[in-house]
């Protein structure tokens, strides 16, 4: 019988005595049944359970924890937050931190023998010494009533809202002043907005809190005033904000922000500093939501880039230019390519602001971008890739082996995909040495990845990547090596 069209041999709703032999991608337990995988959120390798299958297909099933029979003291702690895991944020607030590091590293490791068929030197995760309030933004949807209103997530698969105004793992002061909104609300009888109705104003909090001590409140409202808008940035102040914002946002949307802002108390950006260098974030600007572990991260990239002074270096997905900023310090010039027009934008304004003369940014899809460049001329001695989790177009990668650049630096949010591309570059002749993980998302499945991947390749030369003068450049490229 074709496997795939079996019928499932056990049915919704039975319970069995399962032992968790593994953690999957998800940080679920894998159990077996009858030779089948049962995925059962919460248990932990080496604990058995009474589970209840919840769903069961031909090849799997997935179960929940009706009685936990034997708990592993090694691995499992107590949950510190009561909205886990209904609010479904984390993924691993009943395990200890180091057995999250070390189920991320068996992730990443996983997926560069299974998937890429590689075998590269995972080390440990970089881990944060304390690994709460680490996230200097957080969103959160306003549910509830005029005399009840509620802050909190909305639980996986569904908009139900999971109160949570005091995450664990949001910078203070975001509790604090999603709890003084809530108040201003009760007091004001300002109602939260219904979605099936789309009636009522108050719609999301948005808050972000800069390393520097300051802190940005955004109400996001279905209209474009509130009533007692003195009395909010009072509430808002006297809880910790630097500065109010209004965003009005109408549309029947799931997108959290609308294009407009209008400051109600002080200023309209944050200012924040990453690897040395000062930043201007503007409300909907991207800006890494754990600075300390994206240092790491891109302290890291630097490092394995082995840079030379006389090196160029390609940045693609360079977003508001952050890793650039990194590497220009390190090399002659750095050219930098990004997708979204406003992110680079900033990547200018950011270099400007921080004095940084050797950069170049071009707007476009990369897999358009960079095979043009190098069209023009640009012979890149080092790429760095930072794709989005579908990973790297075959454009890009094809002219990432044409141009033969010495290193490749590859830093990732999805190990699977970046194990895929590192397969397709060994072909080319590059070698993935080793991976480096960061835990950027504590208590969450995700992970940040760094691998090298060095060319066998030995010698080359450095010419400056000078687009308007592509005739020149190209004969003085006709001198680099073999």
């Amino acid at each position: 019988m074709n496997r795939e069209n079996a019928s499932p041999i056990h049915q919704k709703n039975e319970i069995h005595r399962l032992t968790c032999e593994d953690l999957g991608a998800d940080m679920a337990g894998v159990c077996r049944l009858d030779g089948q995988a049962v995925f059962v959120s919460g248990l932990l390798p080496g604990e058995t359970a009474d589970v209840r299958l919840t769903k069961v297909l031909s090849r799997y099933a997935f179960g929940r924890v009706e009685r936990l029979l034997t708990p592993n003291p090694a691995l499992r702690r107590e949950n510190d937050c009561p909205a886990y895991p209904r609010c479904g944020g984390c993924a691993a607030r009943h395990m200890t931190y180091a057995a999250t590091l070390e189920a991320k590293r068996a992730q990443v490791a996983d997926c560069f023998r299974r998937i890429g068929h590689l075998d590269v030197d995972v080390l440990p995760v970089l881990g944060m010494e304390q690994p709460d309030h680490y996230r200097n933004k957080t969103a959160l949807p306003i549910g509830g009533t005029a005399d009840a209103p509620v802050a909190g997530f909305f639980a996986p698969r569904s908009h139900a809202i999971i109160p949570a105004e005091s995450c664990p793992n949001a910078m203070p002061p975001a509790g604090d002043i999603a709890k003084a909104l809530l108040r201003w609300m009760r007091e004001n009888r300002v109602a939260p907005y219904d979605e099936r109705t789309r009636a009522g104003l108050i719609r999301h909090l948005v808050v972000r809190v800069s390393r520097l001590g300051q802190a940005m409140a955004v109400v996001v409202v279905n209209g474009s005033r509130l009533p007692g808008e003195e009395s909010l940035v009072r509430a808002l102040t006297g809880a910790g904000a630097t500065s109010v914002l209004l965003n009005p946002n109408r549309e029947d949307t799931n997108v959290i922000l609308g294009r407009q802002f209008r400051t109600l108390h002080g200023p309209d950006v944050l200012t924040d500093t990453l690897c040395g260098f000062t930043f201007e974030i503007a409300p909907a600007a991207f800006f890494q939501v754990n600075p300390a572990q994206a240092e790491r991260l891109y302290e890291t990239a630097v490092r394995y880039a082995e840079l030379r002074p006389e090196d160029i270096v390609c940045d693609v997905y360079c977003g508001a230019g952050t890793i650039s900023l990194a590497l220009a310090r390190h090399c002659r010039q750095v050219v930098g390519i990004e997708i979204v027009p406003a992110a680079v934008e900033n990547a200018k304004q950011n270099a400007r602001r921080n004095g940084v003369t050797n950069t170049a940014f071009h707007a476009g899809a990369a897999e358009e971008v960079l095979p043009r460049l190098v069209r023009e001329g640009l012979r890149p001695d080092v790429l760095v890739v930072d794709p989005p989790r579908k990973g790297l177009e075959p454009a890009v990668i094809e002219a990432m082996a044409a141009v033969q650049p010495r290193s490749i630096v590859y830093v990732s949010c999805n190990a699977a995909t970046q194990a895929r591309d590192a397969a397709l570059l060994a072909a080319h002749g590059y070698r993935p040495e080793r991976v480096q993980p960061v835990d950027m998302f504590c208590w969450t499945e995700g992970v940040e990845t760094v691998c090298c991947l060095y060319h066998q390749k030995k010698e080359f030369i450095s010419v400056p990547y000078e687009p308007k003068d592509a005739k020149h450049l190209k004969q003085n490229l006709s001198n680099k090596k073999d």
